[in-house]
């Protein structure tokens, strides 16, 4: 194979032979949006491997999170710190956190970056005006990736399969609780996040499909992630209907259900959840709780920084693009 010169390079980056050469040897005087251009062909190129010092850094993935209170997207945020500190001098990750109760702030801010990006990863609340956002920040040629949930269809997501979840835990569910008729409810952060509806849809789906006239599905609550509001919604249920057996955690808040049911139902309601916590490990060699299951942040993390490398030219490894696999886990398994 020919040695690719630095006419190639220039070329194939659509640039000037001369800056090309200042760009690889980091004399400056260069757009940084030009130097980024030029350093991604030089690597897809394999014209050189070591980027010059006055570069380094210059690949910035940035990282919208939502929510960095929850155990959930601290242990996101935790593994996106993590990889961001074995990568190369030439990429750096931004972690940013979001307010999801302010979607025009959230739209906002994906449009209006306080820095260039060279690659966003994006917790995409299903609001009209952020979803445009994150489609528009596609249309400038940067690689959009969506984690943990997929607002924008047509654009690249990592995560889990929310609706096989949902089915998951209605299969698992209705299954174990065999001829035992009665009531099934479930319990949300919020309709925000086009993941916690796909959840209730599987959940649904798998139940009227397998409709045997023992159980139902009767309802679902927003809590909005606050404890209170998740008690008194969930006692409220249990109070209008004596015959729920069964509870569905889609999203929300664990600890309210546990007080609940811990007080209430003590081993009488089949409780189904998401995400394996120092708590819901308790809930569940307890025996309160049943199943959780687990979507594993850490692979999310990972796979969509690795998605973005790849795009971006900066890896030669493929990447799956299929659902990230979640863990089943119980008491037996813990």
């Amino acid at each position: 194979m020919a040695k690719v010169t630095l006419k190639d390079l220039a070329l194939a980056a659509g640039v000037g032979t001369a800056t090309a050469e200042r760009v690889m040897n980091g004399r400056g005087g260069v757009r940084p949006e030009t130097v980024e251009k030029v350093l991604i062909t030089a690597r897809k190129l394999g014209y050189r491997h070591v980027w010059p010092e006055t570069h380094q850094g210059l690949v910035r993935i940035e990282v919208i999170l939502v929510r960095p209170e929850t155990y959930f997207y601290s242990r996101m945020n935790r593994a996106f710190e993590r990889i961001a500190a074995s990568l190369g001098n030439g990429v750096s990750v931004y972690r940013t956190f979001a307010r999801e109760n302010d979607p025009e702030d959230f739209a906002g801010y994906i449009a209006n970056p306080k820095f260039r990006r060279s690659a966003l990863i994006v917790v995409a609340p299903d609001h009209e005006g952020v979803v445009r956002s994150v489609r528009e920040a596609a249309t400038t040629g940067i690689p959009v990736i969506q984690i943990m949930t997929r607002p924008a269809p047509e654009l690249p997501y990592v995560g889990i399969d929310n609706y096989a979840a949902g089915r998951t835990a209605a299969y698992y569910m209705s299954g174990m609780l065999g001829n035992r008729s009665g009531s099934f409810v479930a319990l949300c952060h919020s309709g925000a996040y086009e993941n916690h509806k796909e959840r209730i849809r599987g959940f649904s789906s798998y139940l009227d499909e397998r409709d045997n006239g023992m159980h139902r599905f009767t309802e679902v609550m927003f809590d909005l992630d606050d404890e209170y509001a998740a008690m008194d919604l969930l006692k409220a249920a249990l109070d209008r209907d004596a015959d729920v057996i069964g509870v569905y955690t889609a999203g929300g808040d664990n600890r309210a259900v546990a007080r609940v049911l811990s007080e209430r139902a003590p081993g009488r309601i089949f409780w189904v959840g998401h995400e394996l916590t120092d708590h819901s490990r308790s809930c569940l060699a307890s025996g309160l709780m049943a199943i959780v299951l687990d979507q594993a942040p850490e692979i999310q993390a990972r796979r969509s920084i690795d998605l973005a490398l790849k795009t971006l030219g900066l890896m030669d490894v493929d990447v799956s693009t299929d659902p990230v696999r979640f863990l089943t886990v119980t008491s037996e398994n813990l």
